[in-house]
């Protein structure tokens, strides 16, 4: 009789061989001395590792291919200023729910708490900012860990989880084998059970409501539930208002689709939100950004809340109906209960109030020669037909393509929005082209202000080594715009800080090896975007656009919803938002 010996191998084998059980193909990360040994092993594995430019470039492109995908994505880092580098990114990733593993080297077991070169406490760092982290001192912990990891990024309410793993882990010899089995965490309940009472309670309000409206957020993207959202709207005839991130959850044309609301959403979504009998929040949390001042926020509404995380029940609005859920289960379980109804009278106030500016026809603007932002996307939706992915940093242009880039497909916008984190945009494209390869299918452009693009212009020699293919479009005004916006409007127009100097954007990109092109007017748009298109790697595009352009409509911070700063005529002579 011949027994079979467990094969014995390096924790650094392990790490990679769990990764490969897990999915994972490409993982995005920076070499160092604490991480050597898993990066001598990687060798030896069919992992792509992309080399950033720096780390915080790491966990953003681990994001994009997460938020691209719905898969979790992986960076990795060294101990030390490499670990704490990530930090940003995973800020980024817990505010928006993305699931990302960041792996981290670590000194050895026995020099922790040593002060040994290029330690830090990376799981004391991160707590506040991951779902969960660890710190692996034994390689017999080290496979079940990582799939702890895998587990909890991904189940329920997603996040980012660090996985720290000391160097000596890595070199050390193990003979563990994976089983296979299900992970099962004591006191974690990623999963709920929808009760009869609580979809009664829902179902009665959202019959007897004359003035409904939804407010669809990121669950419903992550959660893969458009199509069952858009089957819910048709069936009760609710009109649909959209938070940034959940932009592309339901149809932008879609007859019932009234935009985004909030701080910078359209004035007559935040009005209807104001008027509203009832609001249904689906996989939503009540940002500030959101529902500007509470003691104001639809004071005439009874609230449903469906969120797969209960601690965001009653957190910021107390609602009247909670449903702690799955967000397509719950509208599965609540579809044959409804009415079928068309609330055609509340859908024509509706539309009654958009006035002109419902059409937003950008098409027809005045400009005079001028080159504004608007212009610059709503040609590039228009050029695109909408089916680009859409990468945005932080700032005014991430409002300006939110309004005018109308996203009818889920996972169409991929931007920071819990954090705002500039520098976000250009690294998580590049993660989300790895997700998404296929040139043919997923065309990418990456919208950037001038400030935060320079945050982490570096990541442009990823672009370059990796060879792979996105356009950026820099909207670029030579200030910090939305700090200058408030500047204006809040601080009388005192600039401290904001008027900003920046290099030849066009001569930056040749030095990175990569096709670049400026544009100063409208009229230069539609053959540099086909240009874009039709050039073989990544493109960048120098849009030089009104210096001091503003967002509009805006609330302010502490105002109501409806309390909002509108466009003044003087600046595009078109009929201003009722």
């Amino acid at each position: 009789m011949t027994t079979t010996r467990p094969v014995t191998r390096s924790g650094a084998c392990v790490l990679w061989e769990v990764l490969l059980s897990e999915g994972v193909d490409v993982v995005f990360g920076y070499p160092g001395g604490a991480i050597m040994p898993a990066y001598d092993t990687l060798l030896r594995y069919p992992i792509r590792h992309v080399l950033v430019r720096h780390e915080q470039g790491a966990a953003h492109m681990a994001d994009g291919y997460a938020r691209a995908s719905g898969k979790v994505g992986v960076c990795v880092a060294t101990s030390g200023p490499g670990a704490t580098n990530l930090v940003t990114g995973i800020a980024t990733a817990m505010l928006d729910s993305s699931p990302i593993v960041c792996i981290t080297g670590q000194v050895s077991s026995k020099f922790i708490g040593t002060d040994a070169f290029q330690e830090t406490d990376i799981t004391g760092v991160t707590l506040p900012i991951t779902k969960h982290n660890y710190l692996v001192t034994d390689v017999e912990e080290l496979g079940p860990t990582l799939r702890e990891a895998f587990y909890v990024a991904r189940s329920g309410r997603p996040g980012p989880v660090l996985v720290d793993i000391t160097k000596d882990v890595q070199q050390a010899l193990t003979s563990w084998v994976d089983d296979g089995a299900p992970v099962v965490l004591p006191g974690y309940r990623p999963k709920y059970t929808v009760d009869d009472e609580s979809l009664a309670r829902a179902v009665a309000l959202i019959d007897s409501a004359e003035r409904p409206v939804i407010l669809a957020g990121h669950g419903i993207v992550k959660a893969e539930a458009s199509a069952d959202l858009r089957a819910f709207v048709e069936r009760t005839g609710i009109p649909v208002a959209s938070t940034l991130l959940g932009l592309g959850g339901f149809p932008a044309t879609h007859p019932l689709s009234l935009g985004m609301l909030g701080m910078h959403g359209e004035a007559w979504v935040n009005h209807a939100v104001q008027e509203a009998d009832l609001l249904i929040a689906l996989g939503m949390r009540f940002d500030d950004r959101v529902t500007g001042k509470l003691d104001t926020f639809a004071p005439r509404a009874r609230k449903i809340h469906v969120e797969i995380d209960p601690s965001e029940i009653n957190k910021n609005v107390r609602v009247d109906a909670p449903i702690v859920g799955d967000v397509r289960e719950v509208l599965r379980a609540l579809m044959p209960r409804v009415q079928q109804k068309t609330r055609g009278s509340w859908v024509a106030k509706i539309e009654e109030s958009k006035g002109h500016s419902a059409v937003r026809d950008i098409v027809s603007m005045p400009h005079d020669g001028r080159l504004f932002a608007a212009h610059v996307m709503h040609d590039l939706w228009r050029l695109t037909e909408g089916r680009a992915l859409v990468v945005t940093d932080v700032g005014q242009h991430q409002m300006w393509e939110a309004q005018y880039y109308k996203h009818d497909h889920p996972r169409g916008l991929i931007t920071s929005g819990g954090l705002g984190t500039m520098g976000f945009a250009l690294p998580a494209a590049i993660g989300a082209r790895f997700a998404r390869p296929s040139l043919e299918k997923d065309e990418i452009w990456v919208v950037v202000g001038d400030g935060g693009f320079q945050m982490t212009a570096c990541e442009l020699s990823t672009c370059a080594q990796e060879g792979i293919k996105v356009n950026v479009a820099i909207i670029n005004n030579g200030y910090l715009g939305m700090v200058r916006q408030w500047q204006e409007f809040f601080y009388e127009g005192r600039y401290s800080a904001t008027p900003m100097k920046s290099p030849d954007f066009v001569k930056l990109a040749d030095a990175h090896g990569l096709s670049s092109r400026r544009v100063t007017s409208r009229e230069e748009i539609e053959d540099a975007v086909a240009w874009a298109r039709k050039t073989p790697g990544t493109c960048v595009i120098d849009f030089r656009v009104e210096q001091e352009d503003a967002v509009y409509p805006m609330v302010p911070a502490g105002a109501a919803l409806h309390d909002m700063i509108r466009r003044p005529s003087s600046i595009v002579e078109t009929a201003e938002d009722p």
